[in-house]
């Protein structure tokens, strides 16, 4: 199989180019496959950069677009000469890529991949995804109108992929989706939720070592069952990225977020410190004046957040929040941005220093260089360890941001 792929955006996308491509190898050879995001302006311009470099470098062959970017935006792409755009909702339809290819140009055209950099994957751990799309209406979110509402993947498939991911030598498992929170199937008659699915997983498979969620919405009330799973059994690991996006009540309010900041810090205080939080931040929301900020920024602090993915707000249009006043300037959120990864900062530094001389469970990545169950990078002295080698480490020190341990 000679299918090229690349991903942009999540990590739901990539875990998607793996399974488009399996599906295309039945009907065709030397495909490039992009799947695109569109969670900003800036990512479907880069994408489009990018298509049009592949499109350059390789005139002789197909070009499968597909993804948000290429779903909101087709325009943008269909402009380039040898690609052919799937919208998101048929892109696991091979049928669709069939009649796509005797439409265009490229039937019965012997597609040529001149140039392509293969970016080599270095996971050590396996995703799976449990579900796609979204029932809610976040007021600044244009990826629930480009994958459309929740639909919940039957257990079956996902304890096939498990097992297969044990097989290929995968011991960490990520559960993954667009709203993972949401997941809900009936099962022999019985409403089976998230924790539902994890507990099960972990019953099933007892091969698994480590199991993870992507990221959780803390609003669900899946979060506190999930936590105690995490209790009960070691293998589940203490720590949760919440999709938080902020700390100010009014700005949740105005985002429909359905959490607010006592929510967030009952979470905290149901952890005990045995369990770890990290999260998403929008910085510069619409309205989001310097004392709301200030009230994200003090959420950031009470929480003790040892990592903040942080962005400025980009406005999608399509969605509410593109349409509302006070839109902040750029310059203003990218600055708040950097205010919420320095108090991040701070948080792990604290964090960090708390945990010298545990001995913690680690997954190695590469080059002796692992992941900590609260999800911090870890180097380990000694002797060259196997990548995907799941060990107990002893916490030893810190240096430059990460731990140093023993073996």
């Amino acid at each position: 199989m000679n299918i090229k792929t690349l991903s942009f955006g999540c990590r739901l996308n990539a875990l998607e180019c793996e399974k488009i491509s399996q599906m295309l190898s039945s009907i065709i050879d030397n495909v490039v496959l992009v799947n695109t995001c569109s969670v900003t302006g800036e990512a479907e311009r880069q994408c489009a950069q990018t298509v049009r470099k592949l499109s350059r470098e390789n005139p002789n062959a197909v070009i499968f677009v597909t993804g948000c970017g290429a779903t909101r935006n087709p325009q943008l792409f269909s402009k380039i000469p040898n690609t052919i755009i799937i919208d998101n909702r048929d892109k696991m339809n091979l049928p669709v890529y069939i009649a796509a290819l005797k439409k265009s140009n490229f039937d019965n055209f012997c597609s040529k991949i001149d140039v392509f950099k293969d970016a080599e994957s270095k996971l050590s751990k396996q995703f799976i995804q449990v579900q796609n799309g979204c029932n809610h209406d976040c007021t600044y979110c244009v990826t629930r109108l480009l994958r459309g509402p929740n639909v919940s993947f039957p257990y079956d498939e996902i304890l096939a992929d498990a097992k297969r991911a044990i097989k290929n030598g995968f011991y960490e498992i990520v559960l993954t989706g667009v709203d993972t929170a949401s997941y809900i199937r009936m099962e022999n008659g019985k409403t089976f939720l998230l924790a539902d699915l994890c507990e099960k997983l972990l019953t099933d498979v007892p091969e698994i070592k480590h199991l993870r969620l992507s990221s959780i919405d803390p609003a669900s009330p899946e979060v506190p069952k999930i936590m105690a799973i995490m209790r009960q059994d070691a293998r589940f690991m203490p720590h949760l990225h919440l999709s938080m996006q902020s700390g100010s009540d009014t700005i949740l309010k105005s985002m429909r977020r359905r959490h607010d900041s006592k929510k967030l810090m009952e979470l905290v205080k149901l952890a005990n410190g045995d369990i770890s939080f990290s999260a998403d931040i929008i910085c510069g929301f619409p309205g989001e004046n310097y004392e709301l900020f200030k009230e994200t920024v003090q959420t950031v602090r009470n929480m003790g957040l040892i990592h903040v993915h942080a962005f400025p707000y980009s406005p999608r249009p399509g969605t509410v929040a593109a349409e509302m006043p006070n839109q902040i300037p750029r310059n203003i959120s990218k600055a708040r941005v950097k205010i919420i990864n320095d108090i991040a900062n701070e948080n792990r530094k604290h964090f960090m220093e708390q945990q010298i001389g545990k001995t913690v469970s680690v997954l190695i990545e590469e080059n002796n260089i692992g992941r900590t169950p609260d999800d911090i990078d870890i180097k380990i002295i000694g002797e060259p360890i196997p990548n995907k080698t799941i060990c107990n480490v002893e916490i030893t020190n810190i240096e430059n941001g990460m731990f140093v341990g023993k073996y």
